[in-house]
């Protein structure tokens, strides 16, 4: 057995926060694929979709900032977005180091879509939106103790199919 605490065995698989969270990221992936199939996108492709929903046009490096990825990972995502012509990237003017990438009409149009999935999501899982708002408030601020801690997130998979 672990070391115990209070008579737990703090080595329990159960009881491992990591755990809890590989499951559930698995599980509410698997959630959301066959509702951003439709609308032809993978789970990375729709986060940088609601990042230029709420904002757009973006640099490549604040929607790396933004979603914590870094460039060499949004390349293949913004690639199959600008190929599915949701999307165009295009040389900033002001600074032609930049990249900035920015909704076409088809990306916008697809919002409307895109909004019928927080809806479909909350009744997949058979929970309320404001449940689902308390999951993620528990998230974020563990994101927060972590960065405290000193972690900063890994690069995400350069894979484009999580």
């Amino acid at each position: 057995m672990g070391d115990e605490a209070d008579g737990v065995d703090l080595l329990a698989l159960e009881r491992q926060v990591c755990f809890a969270l590989s499951i559930a990221a698995r599980s509410v992936l698997s959630v959301y694929r066959p509702l951003l199939e439709p609308m032809g996108l993978t789970h990375p492709q729709y986060l940088v979709m609601l990042a230029l929903w709420g904002t757009s046009p973006l640099s490549v490096k604040e929607l790396g900032e933004m979603l914590q990825h870094d460039p060499a990972t949004l390349s293949p995502l913004l690639k199959r977005l600008e190929s599915a012509g949701y999307i165009t990237r295009t040389r900033d003017p002001k600074d032609e180091r930049q990249l900035r990438v920015e909704l076409t009409v088809r990306g916008r149009d697809l919002r409307n879509e895109a909004l019928k999935v927080p809806p479909a999501v909350s009744a997949r899982l058979g929970m309320s939106i404001d449940e689902l708002m308390d999951v993620h408030k528990v998230l974020t601020d563990l994101n927060a103790a972590a960065c405290r801690a000193g972690v900063t997130p890994l690069p995400a998979p350069a894979k484009d199919s999580i």
